[in-house]
């Protein structure tokens, strides 16, 4: 994926991340791979090892718990 998925802090689970794959990403059946938890809270965005797709938090959205 060439450019990075934009998240809202809505979109992070409790933890503060998401799994990949993801269906923001808009992967098919066919392109998927073991689903992995992606911490997206620490530093504002995570890269998947397995498909290389980034997630970002949107610019200005702050995650509320404490990260």
């Amino acid at each position: 994926m060439s450019h990075p998925i934009e998240l809202l802090a809505k979109d992070l689970n409790a933890q503060g991340g998401v799994f990949c794959p993801n269906p923001q990403a808009d992967m098919k059946l066919w392109n998927t791979h073991p689903k992995v938890y992606l911490d997206v809270a620490k530093k504002g965005s995570a890269k998947c090892p397995y498909c290389g797709t980034v997630y970002q938090l949107k610019a200005g959205e702050v995650v509320a718990h404490g990260h």
